[in-house]
């Protein structure tokens, strides 16, 4: 009988896909292990496989503590909790789960740009407190239809993102690393964006190279009417900028599912009135959830199965 490959679970998936990990593999639980330094020690050479999530990634030290490890599969889009030098310096295969979640980041991405543009929690708030009884209407707001709607980042999701907010009547621009084929005004810096925009929508990867993009220069260009929503990686936006550009109305609001320093979000933004907080959830639909589990599922099968991987990271 053929040995099952042995795989070091760094973080777990939904209980149907781990099952399924269970039938095929056999599994080291590092997530739950009392002393993962010894499961290390013990089952490090043979183990050929790793799952992991964006939160948890995995280091180079462990990476190179495999001396068999062929295949990293992540339950996560963004790479940048995950050692890819190690990986490729080690020889090490790295998938990941793009595209199954999209249209679950695009909504999101639209639900905080209405909700943040109305001003639909302080409205919320404004009808549970008894103040649309007591203190009358509650103020006016921003429309949607005729917005200039920058998206900073024009991929897969972008697109997605930029077809949703055609659909409200607004017009578009965006910036990529090229022009591309597209009926969208093209913009070749964040602060030329930002200046025609009365949204900014950040959906680019995280990583060294778009941190801290949206800058204190970048939201001033945004202005005092403009709108800052962040469905990308916390690390895109200059964080004190933006709580200093909240606070002194640089800009008039923000919608953010991301932030620097998760889960901690800055204990500021939950006394600003004009911020909509969402706790990195942008793909957090049970449908999508299941399709990401079981694309890691998916990966590791056609790795041990046909020596290959589905969606390989490149770069």
């Amino acid at each position: 009988m053929t040995q099952k490959p042995d795989l070091l679970v760094l973080s777990s998936l939904r209980p149907a896909q781990m099952a399924e990990l269970e039938a095929r593999y056999t599994l080291h639980r590092h997530d739950t292990a009392e002393d993962p330094e010894a499961l290390l020690a013990e089952v490090g050479p043979r183990i050929r496989g790793v799952v992991t999530t964006g939160g948890r990634g995995i280091s180079g030290d462990i990476v190179e503590r495999l001396p068999a490890l062929e295949v990293v599969s992540t339950f996560s889009v963004g790479t940048d909790s995950l050692d890819l030098e190690a990986c490729k310096r080690c020889g090490v295969t790295v998938t990941n789960t793009p595209d199954v979640l999209n249209d679950d980041v695009a909504d999101l991405a639209l639900g905080l740009m209405i909700a943040t543009r109305r001003r639909m929690v302080e409205a919320d708030a404004w009808v549970r407190s008894g103040n649309w009884a007591a203190k009358g209407a509650f103020p006016l707001v921003r429309t949607i239809k005729g917005s200039r709607v920058g998206i900073l980042g024009l991929g897969s999701i972008g697109k997605d993102i930029a077809t949703r907010c055609a659909a409200l009547r607004t017009e578009i621009g965006y910036l990529a690393r090229s022009e591309k084929d597209v009926p969208y005004a093209y913009f070749d810096t964040p602060r030329a964006l930002a200046e025609w925009s009365d949204i900014l929508v950040a959906v680019v990867p995280g990583g060294s190279s778009t941190r801290h993009m949206v800058d204190a220069e970048v939201l001033k260009a945004l202005g005092p009417e403009g709108t800052l929503i962040n469905v990308a990686r916390g690390s895109v936006v200059d964080e004190a900028a933006l709580i200093a550009a909240l606070t002194d109305g640089t800009i008039a609001g923000a919608g953010l599912d991301v932030f620097a320093d998760e889960p901690k979000a800055d204990p500021r933004f939950a006394e600003m009135a004009n911020v909509v907080l969402s706790p990195h959830h942008a793909s957090g639909t049970e449908e999508t959830r299941n399709a990401m589990a079981q694309l890691v599922v998916d990966n590791i099968d056609a790795w041990f199965g046909e020596g290959r991987a589905l969606t390989p990271v490149t770069g």
